[in-house]
């Protein structure tokens, strides 16, 4: 006769709640298999650097790339995505998610616009099937570190800044002052930007747009739908801008040229600004005069 050996309590529980569906996955185990998901993204000087911190909800992502690419492509479109700044930096987090169950973002504004000497903007460019991808547009190529920090997550770039950098303006619209009639409709922030190129720099840094503080007192960049600009030269006194897009007014009487005018007639060289369409057309392109292009006009 066989005799039949007890089973252990664990195990008969173990099979009872399988049978049932109630076996319960350790809390410990179901931490571990949570997607890191972001909850801030944001930069800082610091000397000889500027740091660029992303934090995250639990563990940090296991696979971090980070790398200067030519352009910027949004994963899962293909198309191309733009970031002011004279070097591009791809970050890419995996698996990591930037949203919540109902897609909302988590962790702020998908473009985000920095006043550092190094950092300009940082961009979404992807959330896709658990990667998550920003690009950085930097005033310069230059070396960078990558590490991580705990409690909180952190994933951590510092990007050298090992040049001087000056004050500049930079003029936005203020909303409320131009819904109330208040002239003149802009003002003024100041930018860090690396002589001898403080023009460029200027111009470069009103394309990028107020910072996320200055959103929040108003302030607004109005594009008028350029999209950039191409070239910049200064002559005997007369800058000339080319823009970039399918420039047009709108019907508007406040355009980007009354922004790009104040932002470079702050430097002593620069008396006119004459201002291109992206076909190289502008109303008076010669003589001491301004120049909008003719779809600027209202």
């Amino acid at each position: 006769m066989m005799t039949m050996l007890p089973i252990r309590p664990l195990i008969a529980t173990a099979m009872v709640a399988s049978a049932t569906g109630l076996l319960a996955v350790p809390a410990q185990a179901t931490q571990q298999a949570a997607t890191p998901t972001l909850v801030d993204v944001r930069a800082a000087h610091q000397p000889g650097l500027d740091r660029l911190v992303f934090e995250f909800s639990g563990r940090a992502p296991a696979q971090r790339d980070v790398r200067y690419v030519s352009r910027l492509i949004a994963d899962g479109s293909g198309r191309p995505v733009s970031a002011v700044g004279d070097a591009l930096l791809q970050v890419r987090f995996r698996p990591a998610d930037g949203h919540n169950r109902q897609g909302r973002p988590t962790y702020g504004p998908a473009r985000k616009t920095y006043a550092l000497p190094g950092v300009i903007q940082v961009v979404k460019t992807g959330d896709f099937e658990g990667t998550l991808t920003f690009g950085v547009g930097l005033a310069r190529r230059v070396p960078y570190r990558v590490y991580t920090l705990t409690r909180p997550s952190r994933v951590v770039v510092d990007l050298a800044t090992p040049y001087r950098t000056m004050p500049v303006r930079d003029y936005f619209l203020n909303s409320a002052d131009y819904n109330a009639g208040r002239r003149p409709y802009t003002t003024a922030v100041t930018r860090p930007v690396a002589p001898p190129a403080t023009a460029y720099g200027a111009l470069q840094r009103l394309f990028a747009g107020p910072t996320q503080a200055e959103r929040a007192q108003g302030l607004r960049f109005v594009s008028s739908k350029a999209t950039g600009f191409s070239k910049l030269t200064i002559r005997r006194g007369v800058a000339r801008v080319h823009l970039t897009g399918p420039v047009a007014s709108g019907g508007a009487t406040f355009t980007i040229a009354d922004q790009i005018r104040p932002t470079l007639k702050q430097f002593p060289t620069i008396k006119w600004v004459k201002i291109y369409d992206a076909a190289g057309r502008t109303e008076n392109p010669a003589g001491p005069s301004d120049s909008i292009p003719q779809s600027l006009e209202p």
